[in-house]
């Protein structure tokens, strides 16, 4: 197969890397790509918010599979233009896709089949938000009803905090995605990530992770697009896994189905943890990075298999094969992020690296510049260790963060600290 992957991020490095493993694929392209996927891919200049143009290419190069990374194309119909043209995608529609771009839409949805999440309110102006929060009280939450690339949502501990995330959004802070705001009740407990194959009717269990969102080491600082992440996540028994399937995830995509825009893709569930249940925080509609990393570690050459009886709508005859292992995955970024940061950083150390399939560095935001590899983004590399236990996933990932040069960087340095 001749197979399209649409994105540029360590999520797509990571689906390239498994990807690439399975004898079905025969030519893998990527775009736009980044430095680090040279060896795996043909990486190709091409403008993957554009339905058109993706399906030139496709047409040109004898495409036999898209896989859609980032959010973006998704929420702006990409893939349902390939499918009216006949070409086979993994990837949601634009209007199932609703379930990441719209908050609001995701509540909705929630109360029409029942899903435990939490009280929530929708506003379209700051002063009747201010209200309601100084009704609630502090802690509560506040998101931006629209993407956000991750920055959208405060988790504030006081009244004050709340009101200033509210003016925030109105004052145009995450653009359009702030036109309107969904304030929700605080939840308590552990978060946690679920990642469920849907193919508009059956649905598969692919994996758990648990994510760290917040800058520096003891979660402390601003909160990011991750800093590291690990798989198993220990807190979803496979008890919180049942409850999750059928209090939540089934009765999404039934929910989904009954109004005529099924779910194909990846559904990731954020779920927070207390007292033995769990409750939506929210959906995405693609892998999360660095989530995916941890999982791609994991799963490996089957990855392809499994993504493409998704697409090809048979997942009800697949299951998952799980080594007993683990996987962790830390996150170098640039100085200043998730604040303003510097470009074009040279970053050396990684020819040396020994890399197979136990430590992998994937690239996030990198590019090849007079022959040196330089910092192009926020977070840069994703350096994955994977092991029997926990403990030597981390040595392996940490053993990789040490043999970088990079001292315009930065990582935290305890990543997996809830499960280790």
């Amino acid at each position: 197969m001749n197979i399209l992957i649409l994105g540029s991020g360590g999520r797509e490095h990571a689906l390239a890397w498994a990807i690439r493993q399975n004898p079905k694929c025969d030519r893998l392209f990527v775009a736009p790509g980044n430095a680090g996927m040279e060896p795996l891919a043909r990486l190709a200049e091409l403008d993957i918010l554009s339905g058109p143009a993706v399906i030139g290419f496709c047409e040109e190069n004898a495409i036999d599979l898209v896989v859609i990374g980032p959010e973006a194309p998704l929420a702006a119909g990409v893939a349902d233009e390939l499918r009216a043209a006949g070409i086979l995608v993994f990837g949601p529609s634009r209007a199932a896709a609703m379930l990441e771009a719209s908050k609001s839409f995701t509540k909705e949805v929630c109360d029409a089949c029942g899903a435990p999440t939490a009280a929530w309110a929708r506003f379209d102006a700051a002063e009747p938000a201010r209200a309601y929060i100084r009704e609630k009280g502090a802690p509560i939450v506040v998101k931006a009803d629209g993407l956000a690339a991750g920055k959208g949502v405060t988790v504030a501990m006081t009244e004050e905090e709340a009101v200033a995330a509210v003016d925030d959004a109105f004052g145009g802070a995450f653009g359009a995605a702030g036109a309107e705001v969904v304030i929700e009740e605080f939840m308590a407990g552990e978060e946690a990530s679920f990642f469920v194959l849907c193919d508009g009717t059956d649905c598969l269990p692919i994996g758990t992770a648990q994510d760290h969102k917040r800058a520096f080491d003891g979660d402390a600082g601003p909160n990011t697009g991750g800093m590291g992440a690990y798989s198993p996540a220990p807190v979803l028994t496979q008890d919180i896994q049942d409850q999750v399937m059928a209090e939540i995830v089934r009765p999404t995509v039934a929910e989904m189905a009954r109004r005529g825009t099924p779910f194909q893709g990846v559904l990731y569930a954020g779920l927070m943890i207390e007292d033995g249940r769990a409750r939506l925080v929210e959906y995405n509609v693609r892998f999360g990075d660095p989530e995916c990393q941890v999982l791609m570690m994991r799963l490996g050459a089957q990855a392809l298999d499994l993504i493409l009886a998704c697409a090809e709508g048979r997942l009800g005859r697949m299951t998952v094969s799980w080594a007993d292992d683990h996987a962790l995955t830390v996150v170098l970024a640039a100085r200043g992020y998730p604040g303003s940061y510097e470009k074009g950083s040279v970053i050396r150390g990684l020819d040396a690296l020994a890399e197979d399939s136990f430590r992998m560095v994937f690239h996030a935001g990198t590019a090849r510049s007079d022959g040196q590899i330089v910092a192009t983004g926020g977070r840069v590399l994703a350096a994955t260790g994977r092991g029997a236990a926990l403990a030597d996933a981390h040595a392996r990932a940490y053993a990789l963060v040490d043999g970088i040069d990079w001292p315009e960087g930065f990582c935290r340095r305890d990543i997996g600290w809830r499960a280790l």
